[in-house]
């Protein structure tokens, strides 16, 4: 805990005294080579647990006394805490990572007052408020030392961070929420955890990871935080940074780029290009992008937005469009009634199912949400229902299979001259297929097996729920 050496509890215990704790050796060293700290001023060292080890004796000698240097217990005590503090911020970060400063001094309290050191917990929280309070009056707050010396990593070139258009975008985001939505929170909590030479993306995603925290504190933070994750996607997928204002004229210029880049890409039908893609841009409101929350707009982001190589290519206004497009293809008028499609789906006063939210549009327009079918008792039955199954998942179907018709445990077959297994074994694989062909690879395969409770394998089926 590299800050908490010049910040000890007792400045006047002599360095020897400290010395006497653990203290890691190159091997353990190694073993933290991808974890960091973020010290209050912004600098960026490595973790060396055996700085923990001599705050946390520093707090013992501060409360019991120098004689306990020598005592084997304490000795022995703080190794325990090292130890203990140390798997639980490595737990937190098992990749490797990097920790504030704050972080590592809760686990250090956390673990003082989990081992019963009372004292010691309550010298060390008063210390640390005193520091704080010390801190606030001669102007060294930790967030106010980042922002004067931050840079960041823009497209490989390192620029001081333009902190009045990060304020800018979190202010817009708050604007018309609310008096309890605030734009400061939101910045506070983002310069916390930046660091300098932080990817300019890094510094977008931290402000939206800052909001989130912030939605249980007022549901307000939730549309807060779709706008910042808003102004990434268009980012992201225009290459500019645009206010709310210019994406009205932004949408209609971008829709039919969109349209043809998909096609080229083989993931849109061609017959959308025989649409009026001028007309159905001009139709995009951008302001509708104000209406989502943020589970629904991360949602659309992860799942449904169409992407080439893992590099989404639809806007959020141009994803109601391209379902409405291929709602309308059989269309006479096609054009108004994709308009009138959209106008619906914009509004979220009606929404489609979600196969035909992933597929309207594209080469395979699958559009429904359910298929039943029965299962015919003989094994090119059994297989083909399973073969239908597999298809039908993969384009998102969900899926309702009846067995009733399939001959129970014991029964006869007569083309063996055996007993059949019943119905329980075939369900497995029905299972395991509807995990491996998970309505591909968007979300998991949806399966329902249904038997009238006068087949003779019922309380096997049934069992099956545990």
């Amino acid at each position: 805990m590299q800050e908490a050496v010049a910040t000890s509890p007792i400045d006047s215990v002599a360095s020897t005294r400290a010395a006497s704790a653990p203290a890691a050796g190159p091997s353990a060293a190694s073993a933290y080579q991808g974890y960091q700290i973020i010290r209050r001023n912004g600098a960026v060292v490595s973790f060396e647990p055996n700085k923990i080890a001599i705050a946390l004796m520093k707090a013992f000698l501060a409360v019991h006394g120098t004689q306990g240097a020598a005592s084997a217990s304490v000795r022995e005590t703080v190794e325990a805490l090292t130890e203990m503090v140390v798997r639980g911020l490595l737990r937190s970060r098992p990749g490797g990572g990097t920790f504030h400063i704050e972080d590592v001094q809760d686990q250090v309290e956390l673990g003082l007052m989990r081992g019963g050191h009372h004292e010691v917990a309550r010298a060390y929280v008063l210390y640390r408020e005193r520091r704080a309070q010390e801190r606030a009056k001669q102007g060294q707050v930790a967030e106010a030392q980042i922002s004067h010396q931050l840079t960041v990593t823009d497209q490989g070139r390192r620029v001081p961070l333009d902190e009045a258009r990060l304020q800018a975008l979190v202010e817009s985001a708050c604007a018309g929420l609310g008096a309890d939505v605030k734009a400061d929170p939101i910045l506070a909590e983002t310069r916390r955890n930046l660091y300098d030479g932080v990817p300019l993306d890094e510094v977008y995603k931290a402000a939206i990871l800052a909001a989130r925290t912030l939605i249980e504190t007022d549901p307000g933070y939730t549309r807060a935080t779709a706008r910042l994750l808003l102004h990434t996607i268009r980012r992201n997928i225009l290459g500019e940074e645009l206010t709310q204002e210019q994406m009205a004229q932004r949408y209609a210029d971008y829709f039919p780029k969109f349209i043809k880049k998909g096609v080229q890409a083989e993931l849109l039908d061609e017959k959308l290009m025989q649409f009026d893609l001028g007309r159905l841009g001009a139709a995009l409101d951008a302001s509708r992008d104000l209406q989502f929350d943020y589970l629904g707009l991360q949602t659309l982001y992860d799942r449904y937005f169409l992407h080439i190589d893992e590099q989404r290519i639809e806007m959020p206004q141009a994803f109601f469009m391209r379902v409405a497009m291929g709602l309308a293809l059989g269309e006479i008028d096609r054009e108004a009634r994709a308009i009138e499609f959209y106008q619906v789906l914009s509004s979220f006063d009606f929404m489609s199912s979600t196969p035909t939210l992933f597929n309207a549009g594209t080469r395979r327009s699958q559009l429904s949400s359910c298929y039943l079918t029965t299962v015919a008792d003989d094994l090119d039955g059994i297989y083909e229902a399973l073969k239908e199954n597999a298809l039908l998942s993969k384009f998102a179907g969900g899926l309702g299979n009846d067995w009733t018709n399939v001959r129970a445990l014991g029964s006869y077959i007569k083309g063996t001259n055996g007993k059949s297994q019943g119905v329980v074994p075939f369900l497995k694989v029905v299972n395991d297929t509807a995990v491996a062909v998970n309505q591909g690879g968007k979300r998991k395969g949806a399966v329902c097996a249904y038997l009238e409770s006068w087949h003779l394998d019922i309380e096997e089926f049934l069992e099956l729920r545990k």
